[in-house]
């Protein structure tokens, strides 16, 4: 199954929780890791509010081999990623946050990819394994 959810209110980010919460405890994951890919959800669709105004989160169960797991998605048509090195980084922030949000993210997963060009956007994709 695969979720697609629109980005463009503050409410949108809720849903796409929620929708990743339920999935999430459908593969099988524990509260725990439920309410962790839930924040990933929260962080990367918040992201795409605040700096691109517009996107998406796809949210599907993924299978390799003998492992299950979630893949998140996160896809916008913002002013993109100057240097995606530098946003990895610990208490970096352009918004004047406290800047835990990809490192948290990459924290929170077991895999990260962040493909970004300036002025047509960016791709996050998260990997968490069962």
């Amino acid at each position: 199954m695969k979720s697609t959810i629109n980005i463009t209110t503050e409410w949108d980010i809720v849903t796409a929780r929620e929708i990743g919460r339920n999935e999430a405890k459908r593969i099988g994951f524990d509260t725990v890791n439920q309410a962790r890919i839930a924040t990933v959800i929260s962080e990367l669709a918040r992201n795409i509010y605040l700096y691109a105004s517009v996107g998406a989160i796809t949210i599907e169960k993924i299978e390799c081999e003998d492992k299950v797991g979630i893949a998140i998605t996160a896809i916008d048509e913002g002013p993109g990623i100057e240097d995606v090195r530098k946003v990895m980084q610990d208490g970096f922030s352009t918004s004047g946050s406290i800047g835990a949000g990809l490192p948290g993210v990459k924290r929170l997963t077991d895999d990260i990819e962040i493909q970004s060009q300036l002025g047509e956007g960016t791709t996050v994709r998260v990997t968490k394994w069962l």
